[in-house]
């Protein structure tokens, strides 16, 4: 058994410096070399390679082991989500039902900016509270380029609109598993987080529409902007509080989509918004993303398109169909019955057991498993596959026909399954050798100024791992131990790693592939990344200014769940 060294040059900070090497050279190639991101993550991976060895004395069959373990968990189930996502978006744009289904959005609005919050904001949600792990960001991507967008709108944008939501993705996955690692109540986790998230459900409808059309764009439809985001964050504050994590996305998602529709029925904007580009943005692609001035005549006009109720109900179908195999697949229920038929577990017996979290990260030292569990069946994956099957023979495809299109989108995708595979390596390499513990205690050592990095601790997990759930396995504990010293809440501490987090998913290198891919923007990873990382930042920053409140400031600290 190899144990973890979490200081291994005897300097804290030159420790702390190798460490953040692998992050810094990712983002560095990807956003200032403009290096194709397939060729970026696997350069990464074997700077990891070299870190974890010789830096952090990890034994090299260990690392590799790390490293083939999140390859493999990097295309099952995340890989395995795009390539059936991306399959069924072209089957409908190939059958001419997603050009219907553009005409059906555009009949509730024409307004770009509206659009945005329908697609992006509250049916993206919906996605995420069903499903996450990337599918939101894959479905509203597609949507939006198949809209018109621009592909660094939709990209972009997409990754914007997904992040209050992502706590409690995948019917409230994250808080579940971090109530599991921290042996906290996730009642209470999923309650905390629930009087943090509201405030950025509402501040991220404006900040998205803010990102895309400008201050005045978005001061023209600010009446559309704060209806939906208190239609999704009252729900959200009320599921969460007095139900529980698993539905909290799922039901503020419908209201706030419900709403949002009956409101723009007797109100609209006194401008509407029409270009799909990104206001003054050079990359956009696009124009430059004026506004036109229609009146009631010529904004029909715009819309123009009369579509029966059978077309209308065709287009929708796909998707429909989608939402339905979607929601059952995340149900805690369809598992229990479907996985004991066949779930195969792979057991790593090179790394199994055979690395060792010690303290200060973990109260005592504790052997990490090194199991896989190929859940094929259960995998959103598959329910997303079963769906844009049945919606192809639906749209009345030949058997034949569906196989071919599937190769045609394994083609589309390879580059992006070969990102994701190395991301997900280096993300699990960095996990087992102990790199990550390395970053996190950096941040355990800020003192007063914790509750603030706190947030940024979680943000920092998401980055590297891409994944809420994966952030609060992560650095979860680490919270709780920290806040424990520190005199504060463990319950704040552990939720402020979920809440922060949140705001790092719109960096991590493997939503931005899932973007680039969603709109077919193969290899503009880097554009994508720098439109987003200063929101990122900043909104993370928000985050941690509000943990600081609760920590310390009366009456924020009323909020706390005890």
């Amino acid at each position: 058994m190899w144990s973890q060294v979490y200081n291994p040059f005897g300097s804290a900070v030159l420790s702390t410096i190798v460490a953040a090497l692998p992050i810094v050279c990712l983002l560095g190639l990807i956003a200032f070399a403009r290096m194709q991101a397939h060729l970026a993550a696997i350069i990464t991976l074997v700077l990891s390679l070299v870190i974890a060895i010789f830096a952090f004395g990890m034994p090299g069959g260990m690392a590799l082991e790390a490293a083939g373990l999140g390859a493999l968990t990097g295309l099952f189930p995340i890989g395995w989500i795009i390539i059936n996502v991306i399959f069924l978006y072209r089957l409908t744009v190939e059958n001419g039902s997603f050009k219907v289904l553009q005409d059906s959005i555009a009949g509730i609005t024409a307004d770009r900016r509206l659009q945005l919050l329908l697609v992006a904001f509250a049916f993206g949600a919906f996605f995420e509270g069903a499903a996450g792990f990337g599918t939101p960001v894959a479905v509203t991507g597609a949507i939006l380029i198949g809209l018109g967008f621009s592909p660094l709108a939709a990209s972009g944008l997409s990754l914007i609109a997904n992040t209050a939501p992502v706590a409690y993705g995948a019917l409230g996955t994250p808080i579940v598993t971090l109530g599991a690692v921290t042996n906290l109540d996730p009642i209470a986790l999923g309650a905390m987080a629930g009087r943090q998230l509201p405030f950025f459900s509402l501040i991220v409808p404006f900040w998205l529409i803010w990102a895309f059309a400008g201050f005045r764009g978005m001061a023209q439809i600010w009446p559309a902007v704060l209806v939906c985001g208190v239609a999704f964050a009252v729900p959200q504050f009320l599921v969460s509080n007095f139900h529980g994590p698993w539905l909290v996305d799922v039901v503020a998602s419908l209201v706030s989509m419900g709403c949002l529709v009956a409101f723009l029925r007797v109100w609209r904007p006194a401008e509407i918004w029409t270009s799909p580009a990104l206001r003054n943005h050079p990359e956009s692609a696009g124009a430059v993303g004026r506004p036109a001035s229609l009146g009631a005549a010529s904004t029909a006009e715009t819309i123009g398109h009369h579509h029966s109720p059978g077309e209308l109900f065709r287009a929708w179908l796909p998707w429909i169909i989608l939402c339905a195999f979607v929601f059952v697949w995340g149900t805690q229920t369809f598992k229990d019955i479907v996985n004991p038929l066949f779930f195969p577990k792979w057991t790593f017996e090179g790394l199994h057991n055979m690395v060792q979290k010690v303290p200060p990260v973990v109260p005592k030292p504790t052997p990490e498993a090194a199991v896989y569990g190929f859940n094929i069946l259960t995998m959103t994956g598959t329910g997303i596959l079963l769906a844009a099957i049945v919606s192809g023979l639906a749209m009345k495809y030949s058997p034949l026909r569906l196989i071919r299109a599937y190769g045609e989108t394994l083609w589309v995708v390879r580059y992006s399954l070969i990102t994701i595979a190395a991301m997900l390596a280096l993300g699990t390499l960095t996990r087992y050798s102990g790199v990550d513990a390395t970053l996190g205690l950096a941040f355990a050592q800020t003192g007063f100024l914790y509750p603030f990095f706190a947030a940024l601790l979680g943000w920092l997990g998401v980055a590297l791992t891409g994944s809420d759930t994966a952030s609060n396995v992560l650095f979860g504990n680490l919270q709780k131990i920290t806040a424990g010293q520190l005199g504060l809440s463990e319950i704040l501490m552990a939720a402020s790693n979920s809440t922060g987090g949140v705001m790092g998913k719109m960096i991590d290198a493997q939503s931005i592939v899932v973007a680039s891919t969603a709109t077919n923007w193969f290899g503009h990873e880097g554009e994508i990344l720098r439109f987003v990382f200063w929101h990122s930042i900043a909104l993370a920053a928000l985050v941690g200014g509000l943990v600081m409140l609760q920590a310390y400031v009366y009456p924020f600290t009323a909020m706390v769940v005890h």
